[in-house]
């Protein structure tokens, strides 16, 4: 088997009945934890612990949660970067051991960093770079590289002056679109968005956003997007999950997470979004966390919330909540025991934010 026959057919839209971009299912990835001279494992790290969940085609999921909640690691795995424990993950249909195998990872998924400069060759121009991807990946005609290369930076909105500059003569932004274009060399239907926007300005982070959102529509692409900032979360995607101590705490479509969430950490995490308009009824920090994150090499048992869930209970503590369906919601799922608890209903309903005051952070350029 080569490299072509693990590519999904060329066509204008997704492939029939391949809904589905990406689909993980039971995700685990462990990491030995090695002491002493001799590096003898005395333990392991659970840095994503059993998560489940797809992204489908030409669509922007974001996953958030503070550091150490797993959100990168998870990102690495399905890209091939992180070696993955347990669980399965398939490409378009693929199966992905199958697709790297095949020699054709590259093609089908790309990761863009946090720091584009640190990801970007210091001797070399922008030009030479995006060149180097399209002639490896002979993605283009020799003599139509050039071209090409043309097309990928008007594409991220990089001026033609630019390509001939050194990673070091960019600005943050502009060398952030110059990774974007370097991904895209290879004509990928998945990337990986891992931070990307964390190290920017807010006027630069909404440049990019509206960057993402425009190559999703018109380049048959879909985005993993990785980040803390509920703002740009709320900007920019079509479903959201939020992780914590490896584990998803809730899931569902962006409007819904931030309109009505469910899970006490959603809440602590919508909290801490600052409110522009001092009038405006937002998060006021009913709902805080009062510990720090479970330590991967010593999961607790029960729920990984329990320590800073003002509602957990012996339950909590005795097992872990299966993930089960919100009430009255479509695609909407959480793992918590006390979900439809009266008084959490309650204490989380005096805490809703509007919508419009979270998502007023990240304008449009």
């Amino acid at each position: 088997m080569n490299a072509a026959d693990a590519l999904p057919p060329t066509t204008s839209g997704p492939p029939e009945n391949d809904t589905d971009a990406v689909e993980v299912i039971d995700l685990r990835v462990h990491f030995p934890l090695r002491t002493g001279v001799l590096r003898r494992v005395t333990g392991t790290a659970h840095a994503v612990d059993g998560v489940s969940f797809t992204v489908p085609a030409r669509s922007i999921v974001t996953i958030v949660g503070e550091s150490g909640s797993g959100k990168t690691t998870t990102g690495r795995a399905l890209v091939g970067l992180s070696p993955i424990t347990s669980g399965r993950v398939s490409v378009h249909g693929r199966p992905l051991d199958e697709i790297r195998r095949a020699g054709a990872l590259p093609r089908l998924a790309q990761i863009v960093y946090q720091d584009p400069y640190a990801s970007l060759n210091p001797r070399m121009t922008i030009r030479a770079m995006i060149r180097e991807v399209v002639s490896v990946h002979r993605t283009t005609p020799r003599e139509k590289t050039g071209e090409r290369v043309e097309d990928l930076l008007a594409q991220v909105g990089l001026r033609t002056e630019l390509a001939d500059r050194y990673p070091h003569e960019l600005s943050g932004g502009q060398r952030q679109r110059a990774a974007i274009a370097r991904a895209l060399a290879v004509e990928p239907r998945f990337i990986v968005c891992d931070e990307i926007v964390s190290a920017l300005d807010v006027s630069i982070q909404g440049q990019i956003v509206n960057l993402l959102k425009d190559l999703r529509s018109e380049q048959d692409v879909s985005f993993l997007f990785i980040s803390h900032d509920m703002s740009v979360v709320r900007h920019i995607s079509d479903h959201v999950i939020v992780m914590y101590g490896g584990l998803i705490m809730e899931s569902g479509p962006c409007d819904e997470v931030f309109s009505t969430p469910r899970h006490p950490y959603t809440h602590a995490l919508l909290a801490a979004v600052p409110v522009p308009d001092p009038r405006a009824p937002g998060l006021r920090g009913e709902i805080r966390t009062r510990a720090e994150p479970p330590d991967p090499a010593d999961p607790l048992p029960g729920c990984r919330f329990q320590r800073s869930c003002p509602f957990a209970t012996e339950v909590c503590r005795e097992g872990a909540p299966p993930p089960t369906v919100a009430a009255g919601a479509t695609g909407h799922t959480l793992a918590c025991h006390h979900a439809d608890a009266p008084e959490v209903l309650a204490a989380l309903s005096r805490t809703g934010p509007p919508p419009e005051a979270v998502s007023s952070r990240t304008p449009s350029p």
